[in-house]
């Protein structure tokens, strides 16, 4: 699987552009030398590396979101817990309770979730 890490610079100018997009490229070089106080060449030098990492595609002068945010997290969430938990989110879950109690609410939500995926499994 591709890494799909990013440095904090990398993730507020990935926020950057799935706040706006789809947009043109040199609206976004305005916008990052605004919000970052980005040159032109660091905002295409840091926007390749997201749209080889799969994030973004700049074609045409407009750069278009290929991974939302939502799938984002989601996919590092995915990795991080395989990396981590060689995939067992079970692990993962028994070491985030350890020292953090789930609040009631909490605990139902992931009730919910289970309850729901076993409604969905045949």
């Amino acid at each position: 699987m591709k890494s799909l890490g990013l440095g904090e610079a990398e993730r507020r100018f990935a926020e950057l552009i799935w706040a706006n997009a789809p947009l043109p490229s040199t609206a976004l070089v305005k916008l990052a030398e605004d919000a970052l106080g980005w040159k032109k060449s660091t905002t295409y030098t840091v926007l390749k590396r997201l749209c080889d990492k799969g994030l973004f595609q700049n074609e045409g002068g407009t750069v278009r979101v290929l991974l939302t945010k939502e799938a984002f997290n989601s996919a590092q969430s995915e990795q991080f817990v395989e990396e981590t938990f060689s995939g067992s989110l079970p692990a993962f879950l028994a070491a985030f309770t350890a020292k953090k109690k789930l609040t009631r609410r909490e605990v139902e939500a992931l009730q919910k979730l289970i309850d729901d995926y076993e409604e969905e499994t045949p």
